[in-house]
């Protein structure tokens, strides 16, 4: 196979990438050494389109970050993906902390913020009545907002894909060489393909690819660094209503509490530099760390209403700033690295800003006709009326068949999930897409008839139906 462009990676940024090239009359390719799209630092974030007050004036984070801002309303509703604007808080608790805010706020002055402002005890308890009573103040960011990251990252394949965006799962590039005509071999070891072009998004790993073809510069040096998390309930729900941060520190943003697009609570992360790029392990030491901290802004913060806990990675470099950039030593190359925080907040700039670069490589590009940025709108049996889920019943009675409880996901919406462009193959695919299994009972009612829809559809045996790809089977072997 031979294709013009070859992005590495299908994360959110990477394929976001993809469906801003799919505009033009070239073969991309977007690789994934995954069973899925979104299985990196995507998956697992803290959901925040962060305002953009937090970094350096002047660096690519704060540039892109404030861009993405602007960009990700419109993005969202093309793409029919949940977007929330609800607004952040940084608390503090003394002088000092006050007298950070104020930095802050001169900060995201420069770079841009609109509506910026310290807010004292009054108007922080109207926000959040249930803030602890030792905040002195907050720095109120009213354009940060709270988006479904993983929902992003599918909705930007599908379209991608709907526009003729080849999407290959489950090929990790393991080498990369350049050919006698220019292009460049990519193999995964079983397979390979060709590309005049590459685009290197793989997240933690995109040092690596780097290395491949000769950039292994120390600047690019990926650094893993652990976020731990807690997803708590949707009974939690009006515990806080908007997102709320502590001051900063040299390791990120700190534990924040914040609610989801879909009414539940997330708390985290804790920050641990590791070793370890495939390690997403969570840990007592780091729940007790998150408890102890998140209990800082809300005292009233219960474990009981927790339903999980996950971990992340993100990809931290020594410069403490994203690295865009052509390839000093393949002009054909570019490379996308040290994507972390607020990278999800950055994306879609990010995005405009790699195919420029790309368009000034190769020149002028045709554009595509019939390109289509809209992707249709999944149905969602649980947000309709009951007249429309009637309606919906009459046409297709899949979809009077509840098959989660919790979330009152329908079988109809596990079918549209697998045959969706770049549809779901295993069960945590089918989670990301309809939030079949992501209730409180965590899939213990819904998932055994997950897989059977599954081995059904993709006509398989029910034990090489897996959780997220390779040898991650559900079912080990028949008893009985």
């Amino acid at each position: 196979m031979r294709f013009d462009v070859a992005i590495i990676g299908a994360g959110v940024v990477g394929s976001l990438i993809a469906r801003e090239l799919s505009q033009f009359n070239i073969d991309v390719v977007l690789l994934e050494k995954c069973n899925d799209m979104a299985m990196g630092t995507t998956k697992a974030n803290s959901a925040i389109v962060h305002a953009g007050f937090d970094s350096v004036p002047g660096s690519l984070k704060a540039i892109t970050n404030v861009e993405g801002v602007k960009l990700m309303p419109a993005l969202c509703k093309d793409l029919a993906v949940p977007y929330k604007n609800i607004g952040s808080l940084v608390l503090a608790f003394n002088d000092s902390q006050m007298a950070h805010l104020t930095k802050l706020l001169i900060r995201g002055n420069k770079n841009g913020v609109p509506k910026l402002r310290i807010i004292g005890q009054d108007k922080l308890r109207e926000l959040e009545p249930n803030v602890n009573i030792n905040a002195l103040g907050a720095l109120w960011a009213p354009t940060a907002s709270i988006v479904c990251p993983y929902e992003l990252n599918i909705a930007a394949v599908e379209n991608a894909v709907s526009n003729g965006v080849k999407f290959i799962r489950n090929f990790e590039v393991k080498s990369i060489k350049k050919q006698s005509d220019g292009a460049y071999m990519l193999s995964s070891g079983k397979d390979k393909l060709q590309a005049k072009y590459i685009i290197n998004c793989a997240g933690v790993f995109s040092d690596t690819v780097a290395a491949m073809v000769g950039d292994d510069n120390v600047e690019y040096k990926i650094i893993p660094r652990k976020g731990e998390y807690f997803l708590f309930d949707k009974t939690a729900n009006g515990l806080v209503n908007t997102v709320v941060f502590q001051c900063p520190t040299k390791m990120g943003k700190g534990v924040l509490i914040a609610p989801t697009v879909h009414g539940n609570v997330i708390v985290g992360p804790n920050a641990i530099d590791i070793e370890d790029k495939e390690d997403c392990s969570t840990t007592i030491q780091g729940g007790i760390e998150i408890m102890t901290k998140a209990r800082r802004s809300i005292s009233t913060l219960s474990p009981k209403e927790m339903i999980t806990a996950f971990g992340g990675l993100r990809a931290h470099t020594e410069g403490d700033d994203f690295i865009i950039e052509k390839s000093k030593k393949n002009n054909n190359i570019i490379h996308v690295v040290g994507i972390e925080s607020p990278g999800l907040s950055a994306a879609p700039a990010i995005a405009n800003m790699v195919k420029m670069m790309l368009l000034s490589i190769t020149g002028e590009l045709e554009e595509k006709n019939g390109f289509d940025p809209v992707r249709p709108a999944p149905v969602r049996f649980k947000d309709l009326s009951d007249s429309e889920r009637r309606e919906l019943v009459k046409k297709n009675k899949a979809y009077g068949r509840v098959v989660c409880r919790c979330e009152t996901i329908t079988e109809g919406e596990i079918l549209d999930a697998i045959h969706a462009p770049a549809g779901a193959l295993d069960v945590d695919g089918i989670k990301r897409r309809t939030r079949a299994g992501m209730g409180r009972c965590q899939g213990g009612f819904c998932g055994s008839k997950v897989v059977g829809i599954l081995s059904r559809e993709l006509d398989i045996p029910l034990d090489e139906v897996t959780k997220f790809g390779k040898e991650s089977k559900v079912l080990l072997k028949k008893t009985k």
